[in-house]
């Protein structure tokens, strides 16, 4: 059973034509498993490409499994992690970071979704002082929780910060293809080149199925990854279909066009709400996701039609999140509906 499109997540939408074709044409004979098969291996290259030669690529199951092999692979129990309070790791992860690291998780206020180092820099405290736990990763999601999209100079920024502190700087780069559009540059560029020590590459939100990627840009660093890999269950066995879904988001930069769709369906959404004087948007509309603040009165008649989250109910704040399959036709209808829902009351 299918249910009508609607604008509540991006992980919503179905799988890419291409890639299923890829999943589809990968599913002939045996492999060896666990990743030694060509598929794999070929993956493994795109993204030594992209990210320089000497960097480690480990594939997970899910979003929440890169998080944790990535945080747990450079920290240890007695160690904290300072993110955004809106982070992931934070909110809807359901504290897998906290249990599989044993981390202290500092959450700090962001600004429009963004870690600061004036936000950091009062955690950055009782170093060597055995009562205290000791801070090791600045964490940051790109493209941000609230739709926005950290520029270089912001990553550099965290990255000299914990650098000089002797941490490492994390990103949680689950949108990381719509960042990029955004941004108009290479991943490399505002990711390695810019400092970060561990990403999480995500594609699932972009029309994989599953599948992602932990990316080391120290190799040292992972002398111990592939242990922690299959005792947090993250180890596919199957792992050719992964690798063979990421050759595929490669091919013809797929990526690119989906999440260059995918942010143009936003700004078309914005555009037009913008329009209606009862609808605040409460955020820049930097990649695949519009915040607003909506008249109560008619938030549960549009979910019926076109299923949404609430972010902040307090505030009557939703979010509505556009995906590489949305349409022109579906923006325009939901904002039909918005107006006709007004205009009733």
């Amino acid at each position: 059973m299918t249910i009508r499109k609607g604008f509540a997540s991006d992980n919503n939408s179905g799988i890419h034509p291409a890639i299923l074709k890829a999943i589809e044409a990968a599913n002939q004979g045996h492999v060896t498993g666990y990743g030694n098969d060509p598929y794999t291996e070929k993956a493994v290259e795109l993204f030594k490409e992209r990210f320089g030669d000497n960097t480690e690529v480990f594939f997970v199951f899910n979003g929440t499994g890169a998080n944790v092999l990535g945080l747990s692979t450079v920290t240890q129990s007695y160690h904290s992690i300072i993110c955004a309070e809106t982070a992931h790791i934070q909110e809807d992860e359901c504290g897998a970071v906290e249990k599989f690291t044993g981390c202290k998780l500092i959450p700090v206020e962001p600004v429009q979704g963004k870690v600061t180092p004036e936000a950091v820099l009062p955690h950055l405290k009782g170093f060597e002082f055995e009562h205290h736990s000791q801070p090791r990763v600045i964490s940051i999601s790109q493209v941000t929780e609230m739709g926005t999209v950290y520029q270089p100079n912001e990553i550099i920024a965290l990255a000299d910060l914990a650098h000089k502190h002797n941490m490492f700087l994390h990103m949680d780069g689950a949108r990381l293809s719509n960042a990029a559009v955004a941004l108009n540059l290479d991943f490399r560029a505002f990711t390695r080149d810019c400092g970060v020590d561990v990403l999480s590459f995500g594609g699932t939100k972009n029309g994989m199925l599953s599948g992602e990627a932990v990316l080391f840009f120290n190799p040292e660093l992972t002398k111990y990854t592939k242990y922690i890999r299959k005792q947090s269950m993250q180890l596919y066995s199957k792992m050719r279909f992964v690798g063979a879904q990421f050759q595929a988001y490669f091919k013809d930069d797929l990526w690119k066009q989906n999440a260059s769709h995918s942010n143009r369906m936003a700004q078309l959404l914005e555009s037009e709400v913008a329009k209606i004087p009862e609808i605040k948007i409460t955020h820049p509309v930097e990649a695949n996701g519009v915040f607003a603040i909506v008249p109560p009165r008619i938030v549960e008649p549009l979910k019926e039609q076109f299923y949404f989250y609430m972010w902040d109910e307090a505030r009557s704040e939703v979010r509505w999140m556009t995906s590489f399959d949305t349409t022109e036709d579906e923006i325009h209808d939901f904002v039909k509906l918005i107006k006709q829902l007004l205009k009733n009351e």
